[in-house]
């Protein structure tokens, strides 16, 4: 039986800022909060899960290939759980929660769109 993928209020493209773990927000030297950035690659939806750029890295042993004939240490993306993302606001560039609403689309059908809480922006094109 295999498990059915969880509703997610991240998809692949979108901006995303780091909540928690090592590359938790901290503060600089003006006591500004620093978040870390990056781009969803992939959206795991069964496992919980996503890819971010630059986020979350790791240490990879490859052994020579024909794709890597060298070998050795390869840093790569791990997944990262989405619990500890939040996607950035367009306008204010914080983290904001998602909330779904309806509006016009195409042929006056309405269409179902994520915006940010935060600012009122929609998030999807």
């Amino acid at each position: 039986m295999s498990k059915k993928p969880n509703k997610v209020h991240i998809k692949t493209g979108d901006t995303v800022l780091v909540m928690r773990g090592k590359e938790a927000p901290h503060f600089d030297e003006k006591g500004k909060k620093v978040y870390t950035k990056g781009r969803v690659i992939k959206v795991l939806a069964k496992e919980n899960r996503a890819l971010v750029e630059g986020v979350n890295m790791v240490d990879k042993h490859a052994r020579p290939s024909q794709a890597n004939p060298q070998g050795g240490i390869i840093k790569k993306e791990a997944p990262i759980q989405l619990s500890n993302l939040m996607i950035e606001d367009p306008k204010t560039k914080q983290p904001t929660r998602v909330g779904y609403k309806f509006v016009e689309g195409k042929n006056g059908q309405q269409k179902k769109v994520r915006f940010a809480k935060k600012s009122g922006e929609i998030l999807d094109k």
